[in-house]
């Protein structure tokens, strides 16, 4: 019996020693690469101009405690500093760094420490926020530097390597796999986030991502987190979408990104089938700008955008960043889906003044009386009056009173306003119960839907019954 539990013992370490040896070996990249790796602090002066600093802010000087607390409450010091904590990494031996935007946000001063603990006097160069990315520059030189890998590269399930500074701990080395690529996050359309599950804390932000050659493939960037810490989902800026970035900082001071003017939305099956596609790739145009580049190329509401400058647009959420990363003044092909054909407009791409390249479209409420029902959608409409056209800037459309069945399940909603079926414009009811007679049951229609300042398309099957 003993010889058999001692067999089967030797059994069990014989396999988890297997298992080990095909485990991935960090110690050999973190001994070349760990030294490029830096820690940022920031400090930021927050400066009290209260006449009586002792006096609570906006207490009214007739307030009968005013004086009270102006002669005897201990004065609140006239200027305040916070600190916080971040990663970087040097890519050039003369100094120059990498980190994210948010780690250096409004500093007055920035602070690197090295490996071998020398510290510095960091100046920024710029920082961009739409992508997150900030070059620093420390005056220093023969400073050791990674080298950069390709994020293209990358498959989903391979080993990475993180290393930081998580809340201060310098030089902390964490490993997981690529969870996913070319994530795109509620309000960040220009980035194409690496997503692992490398633990990532605060004070890992601007931080390397590695490959398992001792190449960055990225810049941790996001954690996404409902306790402040590691949850299994951390986001990278890719390394050739930061360094493009760079230098542009490098070389002025500042980063310049394409626009074309239009409203986009997501293409769903629905919508698809009644625009007549087989699939749900590229972007739906749900508005254009007046004399912005698009409308002046000849680009109209309901074009499907399929490809950018040779560059197949298979989401909605890559058309914005493959246009951001177009040079202001260049003159592009788009090849976009019109009416059941494919066309071929060439864009001069504009220079981004503010936020965005181009909008998901939202929708806001109305309100209205009276109407018509139409059976086979589950709407009540009624036409616009001359001072609803004037008010919206429309020429016609039909007002939602109410919606239910179809309608309601395809979100329409009490005040929207519709403005076309399947591209063709309705101004009046007649037209819009003509445009729905030769449609099957069963079939999708995609309605141009008005909802406060924005439109969108919306995709109601036709009732069966």
């Amino acid at each position: 019996m003993l010889k058999k539990l001692f067999a089967i013992a030797l059994l069990c370490l014989a396999s988890q020693y297997a298992a080990a040896k095909d485990l991935p070996d960090f110690t050999e990249l973190v001994e070349k690469q760990g030294a490029a790796v830096v820690n940022i602090s920031t400090t930021q002066v927050i400066h009290n101009n209260q006449a009586f600093p002792g006096v609570p802010p906006g207490m009214d000087e007739n307030d009968p405690f005013y004086e009270f607390f102006r002669r005897f409450a201990p004065p609140a010091p006239r200027d305040q500093e916070t600190q916080s904590l971040g990663s970087g990494f040097i890519i050039s031996a003369d100094g120059y760094i990498l980190t994210n935007a948010h780690v250096v946000d409004g500093a007055d001063r920035v602070t690197v420490r090295l490996t071998d603990k020398r510290e510095f006097k960091a100046k920024v160069i710029g920082a961009d926020k739409r992508a997150d990315v900030a070059l620093i520059k420390i005056e220093a030189t023969g400073l050791p530097k990674i080298s950069q890998g390709d994020p293209n590269q990358l498959k989903v399930g391979e080993w990475v390597v993180a290393i930081g500074s998580p809340f201060g701990f310098d030089n902390s080395v964490t490993a997981g796999i690529v969870s996913a690529k070319g994530r795109f996050l509620p309000q960040e359309n220009y980035v194409p986030f690496i997503q692992t599950d490398a633990p990532i804390n605060p004070g890992n932000s601007g931080g390397p991502l590695f490959n398992m050659k001792g190449e960055v493939v990225g810049i941790n960037s996001q954690i996404y987190t409902r306790s402040g810490g590691f949850m299994g989902l951390s986001f990278a800026i890719p390394i050739d979408v930061a360094m493009d970035v760079a230098n542009q900082l490098r070389a002025s001071g500042k980063v310049t990104r394409g626009r074309i003017g239009v409203t986009i939305q997501e293409i769903t099956r629905d919508l698809a089938e009644s625009f007549g596609l087989t699939n749900t790739n590229g972007a739906l145009i749900s508005s254009v700008e007046k004399d912005g580049p698009a409308d002046k190329a000849g680009i109209q509401a309901s074009d499907i955008i399929l490809k950018f400058d040779g560059k197949v647009v298979n989401s909605s959420v890559d058309l914005p960043r493959i246009v951001a990363a177009t040079r202001p003044g260049s003159k592009v092909a788009v090849q976009v889906w019109r009416k059941g054909k494919l066309r071929e407009v060439r864009v001069t791409v504009g220079e981004m003044p503010g936020d965005g390249v181009a909008q998901h479209g939202g929708k806001r409420g109305g309100g209205a009386e009276g109407g018509v029902t139409v059976d086979r959608l589950g709407l009540t409409l009624s036409e616009l009056t001359e001072e609803q056209k004037k008010e919206l800037q429309v020429d016609g459309g039909l007002l939602v009173e109410d919606a239910h069945a179809a309608a309601a399940r395809a979100g329409l909603q009490r005040g929207d306003v519709i403005l076309s079926v399947n591209n063709e414009e309705v101004r009046s009811l007649e037209k819009f119960k003509a445009a729905l007679k030769d449609i099957p049951k069963g079939r999708n229609i995609a309605l141009l839907v008005r909802r406060g300042d924005g439109t969108s398309y919306v995709a109601i099957k036709l009732d069966e019954k």
